[in-house]
């Protein structure tokens, strides 16, 4: 293995260890944006503290003043009679965020809440609002259920993915560390 940092493994030598009910919002989301990011953060190297767009996006998330609600492993940042809602920082990547959502909309569904998927996306620099719309349908259940399949056979892989070296990484709270 030449790519850097590719040689990582974890401590578990049981690839079974990761399951379904580990799985996260965030790691779902890191799966459809950057596999190495989605095996780093869920084996718990989190780099994301030091991150300066991790911490405007947090910041974002406390002037919003959500009402956050912890449901099992999942915070969701509001929650109304027809939607769940996300806030975000940009649109950089809305089919990551779809799937967060729709992982969020499958974890109530099981819970017998059925709602709707929003994603507001709050521009750092204008300050703008963009509106998202998601429904858990039968082929939104399908894709996610696929997903989550592939996000728990990477995440019980022994080594971290290789780099990927794309246009998304240099914003990337990992980026220092892959490009050691």
């Amino acid at each position: 293995m030449t790519e850097k940092n590719s040689m990582i493994k974890t401590k578990n030598t049981n690839l079974s260890d990761f399951r379904e009910e580990n799985l996260t919002g965030t790691i779902i989301n890191y799966f459809q944006h950057c596999k190495r990011q989605c095996w780093l953060f869920a084996h718990k190297i989190n780099l994301e503290d030091n991150s300066e767009l991790v911490k405007i996006g947090r910041a974002i998330h406390e002037a919003k003043e959500t009402q956050e609600v912890e449901i099992d492993n999942i915070k969701i940042d509001k929650i109304s009679d027809e939607y769940l809602t996300e806030i975000k920082k940009s649109d950089a990547d809305l089919n990551a965020c779809k799937f967060q959502i729709l992982f969020y909309l499958q974890k109530l569904k099981r819970k017998g809440i059925i709602r709707k998927g929003r994603l507001e996306v709050v521009e750092k620099k204008t300050g703008s609002r963009k509106i998202h719309v998601y429904e858990l349908d039968e082929l939104a259940e399908k894709e996610l259920n696929e997903a989550k399949s592939a996000t728990l056979e990477l995440l019980n892989q022994p080594t971290v993915p290789n780099v990927e070296n794309g246009k998304k990484c240099s914003k990337c709270a990992y980026f220092s560390y892959c490009n050691i």
